[in-house]
């Protein structure tokens, strides 16, 4: 192997290392500091998620769980706190009463609409921050990661 390639080797498996370890806490960390930002005391960053996800269609309490990374008797009750709040509402499938579909409701949907509006803002306000090169380069990282996103969907629903 050259010398020039084996420098490309190191560097891919230094940034593949560097990506594998930092990616998702600072996407953790940013979402973090979204939700402190926005403090809405009317929904958690859990069932924002929810309602994010719901909003792309009809789900089953099973891949909510799933989706959002917690149990699913947790799932079961945070489902119904929206609820009762009048965002979601749940059926039966009709020859499997064991199977919950949760549904947005309009009310629902007016509510996430509303919140990710305020997410929005504040994302938008921090960007604003930003030199226009930092912000070029964040938006090449975006559209990547936004690539390597639909390839892992599209893996999963194989």
């Amino acid at each position: 192997m050259s010398e020039i390639s084996a420098s490309n080797t190191d560097d891919r498996s230094e940034r593949l290392e560097y990506v594998s370890e930092h990616l998702l806490s600072r996407a953790a960390v940013l979402v973090r500091l979204l939700v402190r930002q926005v403090r809405s005391d009317e929904i958690s960053r859990t069932e924002m998620g929810v309602l994010g996800i719901l909003a792309e269609g009809p789900r089953r309490i099973t891949e909510l769980s799933e989706l959002e990374g917690v149990a699913q008797p947790t799932m079961t009750l945070l489902v119904k706190r929206l609820q009762e709040k009048g965002w979601v509402v749940r059926d039966g499938l009709p020859d499997d009463g064991r199977v919950v579909i949760v549904s947005l409701t309009a009310q629902g949907r007016s509510a996430q609409q509303r919140l990710r509006a305020q997410f929005l803002a504040a994302l938008r306000a921090d960007l604003d921050g930003l030199s226009d090169r930092e912000l070029q380069r964040l938006a090449v990282a975006t559209r990547t990661l936004g690539s390597f996103v639909d390839q892992l969907q599209r893996r999963s629903d194989r």
